[in-house]
């Protein structure tokens, strides 16, 4: 007899502090755990494979220390023409990528996996969003990564704070995929799995 899905264990496969906010949203009991997995691209892998299989691979490194649990994966690759944007770590390299993508359009793939622990079933689906950097000047660019330190955020910019004054626009079908974990795609996700939402 299968698992009731209602009174299984949830685990967020990451210790970002943006997934595990957006989350709670649901308001359903879930525990963090962190994926031991190189996020390294693989030579002529595209970003939304890349993504796919990192959330993949996320959900099932955890999924090994929580044999009963439904386990969520998510990653997501930034990228603008051939040149993919990662976290940029610090001030010089957050504006070095502002820079580069002043008036231009970065596709971000977010992708989100839920792997069955206990049957080995996975489920993934990937959100793209398209994301129009507005022509920034240099000093809007130095003093919004002075404010906001966006140290941690593919692109530079957080869109849920004070980023969002540096695009032109946001197109995608869920917001929150942008902010690195697609809750439409994940709810639709969990209900397949039996948890009922809301």
């Amino acid at each position: 007899m299968d698992p009731d899905p209602v009174s299984r264990p949830l685990v967020l496969a990451s210790t970002s502090v943006y997934r595990r906010e957006l989350l709670a949203r649901l308001r359903i009991p879930f525990v963090t755990a962190r994926p031991e997995v190189d996020e390294s691209a693989l030579e002529g892998e595209t970003p939304r494979a890349t993504a796919e299989r990192l959330a993949c691979a996320k959900a099932r490194a955890v999924a090994a220390s929580h044999p009963d649990a439904l386990v969520i994966g998510s990653d997501q690759v930034a990228y603008c023409g051939a040149t993919i944007y990662g976290k940029p770590g610090n001030a010089a390299r957050a504006i070095a990528q502002l820079r580069e993508l002043r008036g231009r359009t970065v596709l971000f793939d977010t992708a989100v996996c839920v792997f069955d622990a206990a049957t080995g079933s996975c489920r993934v689906r990937t959100v793209p969003t398209e994301v129009r950097v507005r022509p920034l000047s240099s000093d809007e660019i130095e003093r919004y990564v002075a404010a906001e330190q966006p140290f941690d955020c593919a692109g530079a910019a957080r869109s849920e704070g004070l980023g969002i004054a540096l695009l032109e626009s946001i197109r995608g079908e869920d917001p929150t995929a942008l902010v690195g974990l697609p809750l439409i795609a994940l709810c639709a996700m969990l209900r397949e799995e039996g948890l009922a939402i809301p």
